[in-house]
């Protein structure tokens, strides 16, 4: 009974292989918005002000961030979790295999706080729109974020000591 257990909780683990798929239908997902963005901005670029055309970009690396999130995420956890990636050619990504759950927890913290700060700049710069409590809280979630990261690792520097 108790192999069975071990050998049926092994194999589960496999559950979570559709999971790590599906985000990269959510890395598609990005892509579409991420060249719907770039078109508007040379659909729009003799008409638009400097600070638009900035909020664009700010909005693309935002949406940059989120996908080397999501990769990281993806691959990192189907190694971690599931099983090895066996590539045919060789082809390996230097950071796969080094990042066990707790350097991915702390490089999705960092992550996370990157696109804090990118989303805080795009409504400081579009301030007109945006009204003072709004700000307000915009930026006691981008501290909480921040505040959240540097707990995180001074828990995983102790933890490691």
């Amino acid at each position: 009974m108790e192999r069975l257990i071990e050998t049926l909780m092994l194999r589960s683990r496999w559950l979570l292989a559709p999971v790590y798929l599906g985000l990269s239908l959510a890395l598609i997902a990005l892509m579409i918005k991420f060249f719907q963005e770039v078109l508007y901005l040379f659909a729009n670029i003799l008409t638009s002000s400097e600070a638009e055309v900035i909020l664009i970009v700010l909005a693309l690396i935002d949406i940059a961030l989120v996908g080397g999130l999501l990769v990281m995420v993806m691959m990192s956890g189907y190694e971690n979790f599931v099983s090895e990636l066996d590539t045919q050619d060789g082809e390996k990504l230097s950071w796969l295999g080094k990042m066990d759950a707790s350097s991915l927890k702390m490089k999705v913290a960092a992550s996370i706080v990157a696109i804090s700060s990118i989303h805080l700049l795009k409504v400081f710069m579009n301030m007109q729109n945006t009204n003072a409590d709004m700000l307000f809280w915009y930026v006691i979630v981008h501290l909480t974020f921040v505040a959240s990261a540097f707990a995180m690792g001074a828990l995983d520097r102790i933890s490691r000591q």
